[in-house]
């Protein structure tokens, strides 16, 4: 694990000076302690930051190949790396190291483009061929490691993996891109298709950029997409052992390491079934490591404990404090962008406990929206259910006036808060699924945005990506398409990006056993009354792990990971929340509507509505974009 960086000319040859690399490379020594390399030639540089997990002193990065022919920077890991060796050194491939670079390496002068299709891990890597002059940038699957890229004006690409790397350049234009704050408004987060800075990318999952020194940069190339287009036919049972084959598969191939390895435990299904199936394969104990609250209603270390209990592990547990709020300012320089998740909180947590014992920790990541794991994925199939009966003409005006009638209950028992599945039944199941998805409503943005912000968004609706990508998406039913949009848009912008940074924040490497291509390309050919059975989302992965938990485990309500932001901002934060609203960055910008801010603020703080999430947002927008642009700072 690691990370990377690079300098590539796209008009000419000029030199890369080798300062600017460097600089580059700094900003990010959290990703990787244990060593630095520098390479350049004319008209590319590459740089490199290590933490070393494999082949400890063996593999040190830039990497040439064998004949010197090309030059790798590589953040990830290919779990399959042993087996692309052996095939590789049968066709006359020669290896120095034992590391999975050079397998790379070897992959790509074997094979070209052909090689990512090989690949079973995670990565991002920047890999220059001196024969072809060219310069293959390449992410995984899923986007489970990141890579940020613009074009500066005298045509050069710049790249890295994280956004921080690109401002050390002194030729970033950082200017505030409006519309990823209306991307961010709506979902918490700034998906992979923009940036908070106009001009600068993030290549997308499962693409590839093939740049050329005498040419502009080439549009992405898709490589790999995940599909839910076919349906698996076998018996319950047949299902039941091809998923426990799939899944031990998956959870030992991310146990190689030659550094101490361990795993995040909640209690959930996903990092139980981690540490179940581990446990094992291992004849050492596992060490686990879990995050409680001390607000007693979101804590679930209790049930962390009864899974370390039951298989033995060597189990750490540290409680988030009510006055962690404080740490606001650290996840604002770790994430760069605006980032609303405050799970993301607790993550850094866990990633700081586990990081005192191990140096590589398995994580239950990506189950919920391989296997239909989500409350919203769980009600969209029944509305869905509810749409194919009522037809449209019917549906719209009835339970549109319904949702416009019915009250905003936050402070209702959940089965009561009917507005917003009024609201979505009204709608088509793409729409209504995108607003399940949202942290802030279409309407609760306008009534936010000032006239000027207004005309700067136009026509643009945060929702209208999303909706485009659901309507293209290889699938065959309104469950299918939901789970297409969690894969493909909301893990990789919101939940792998909290993961990387966080893990790496703290030079720990988190692996997703859960997200094995080979395991969620099972789940996706599923039968929907697999994934979905009655009011049970993950049926099938629930029935499987029945020989491993118990089902206290597998079947209570899912908690997830949240923290007790109501609290706070009625609390400690609501000075600043209401610093936010009155006179804080947000109100330099002229974008927003101050008189509401404030309304927002203080009927939280009084206890008259909940509107924690967006006062989170709005406070975590305040504080990135007084880091960004400073011009704003107070």
């Amino acid at each position: 694990m690691c990370g990377i960086a690079g300098i590539f000319h796209t008009q000419g040859m000029k030199p890369v000076d080798p300062a600017r690399l460097q600089a580059m490379g700094d900003v990010i020594a959290h990703r990787g302690p244990d060593g630095e390399g520098i390479w350049t030639a004319p008209g590319v540089g590459l740089g490199h930051r290590r933490l070393s997990i494999i082949d400890l002193a063996g593999s040190p990065q830039p990497m040439a190949s064998t004949d010197g022919s090309a030059m790798l920077v590589f953040n990830g890991e290919i779990y399959n790396y042993r087996e692309l060796r052996r095939e590789l050194q049968a066709l006359g491939a020669q290896f120095h190291t034992d590391g999975d670079s050079e397998v790379i390496l070897a992959a790509w002068q074997h094979w070209g483009l052909d090689c990512l299709a090989r690949f079973n891990g995670m990565f991002a890597f920047a890999l220059y061929d001196l024969r072809a002059r060219t310069l293959l940038l390449a992410r995984d699957r899923f986007g489970v490691k990141p890579l940020h890229m613009a074009t500066l004006a005298d045509g050069s690409v710049i790249f890295g993996s994280e956004l921080k790397q690109l401002m050390a350049h002194p030729m970033l234009r950082r200017t505030l891109d409006p519309l990823a704050v209306e991307d961010y408004l709506a979902w918490g987060f700034v998906p992979d298709h923009r940036s908070i800075f106009a001009g600068v990318e993030k290549l997308g999952a499962g693409h590839y950029r093939l740049l050329r020194h005498d040419a502009p940069p080439p549009s992405p190339v898709r490589w790999w997409q995940v599909s839910f287009a076919e349906r698996d036919t076998a018996s319950e049972r047949d299902l039941e052992a091809h998923l426990l084959h799939r899944l031990r598969k998956a959870v030992t191939s991310r146990m190689a390491a030659d550094v101490p390895l361990g795993a995040f435990l909640s209690g959930g299904v996903d990092s139980s079934t981690v540490v179940a199936l581990m446990a094992e394969a291992s004849a050492d104990p596992v060490k686990t490591c879990a995050i409680g609250f001390d607000v007693a209603g979101l804590d679930e270390t209790g049930w962390a404990a009864q899974v370390a209990r039951r298989y033995g592990t060597d189990h750490h547990e540290r409680m988030v404090s009510s006055d962690d709020f404080q740490l606001i300012d650290r996840l604002v320089g770790l994430f760069d962008e605006p980032f609303a998740d405050a799970s993301a909180l607790p993550t850094l947590r866990v990633c700081e406990l586990a990081r005192e014992h191990v140096t590589v920790a398995l994580s239950g990541d990506g189950a919920d929206e391989a296997f239909a794991g989500y409350r919203r994925q769980v009600f969209h199939h029944r509305e869905e259910q509810v749409r194919a009966l009522v037809p449209q003409s019917l549906r719209g005006p009835l339970f549109g006036t319904l949702g416009r009638l019915y009250p905003k209950a936050d402070w209702a028992p959940r089965p009561l808060r009917a507005k917003a599945t009024f609201l979505a039944l009204a709608q088509d199941g793409d729409l209504g699924y995108a607003r399940a998805l949202a942290v802030t409503a279409p309407e609760g943005r306008e009534r936010l945005y000032s006239p000027d912000f207004l005309a700067l968004r136009g026509a643009y609706r945060a929702e209208q990506p999303l909706l485009a990508l659901m309507r293209e998406a290889p699938a065959r039913s309104g469950l299918d398409r939901a789970q297409y949009a969690d894969l493909t848009f909301t893990l990789p912008g919101d939940i792998l990006t909290k993961v990387d940074r966080t893990s790496m924040a703290v030079s720990l490497e988190a692996r997703e056993p859960l997200l094995d291509h080979r395991l969620v390309e099972f789940a996706t050919r599923l039968p929907e009354s697999m994934r979905v059975h009655g009011a049970t989302g993950k049926w099938l992965m629930k029935q499987t792990m029945r020989r491993y938990l118990p089902d206290d485990v597998l079947f209570r309500p899912k908690m997830g990971f949240v923290t007790p932001i109501a609290a706070w901002l009625r609390g400690p934060l609501a000075q600043q929340a209401r610093a936010v609203a009155s006179g804080g960055t947000l109100a330099r910008t002229g974008w927003f509507e101050a008189g509401h801010m404030v309304a927002l603020a203080e009927s939280h703080i009084a206890g008259r509505a909940d509107n924690s999430r967006i006062l989170w947002q709005l406070l975590m927008l305040d504080r990135s974009l007084a880091r960004l642009d400073p011009s704003l700072a107070a």
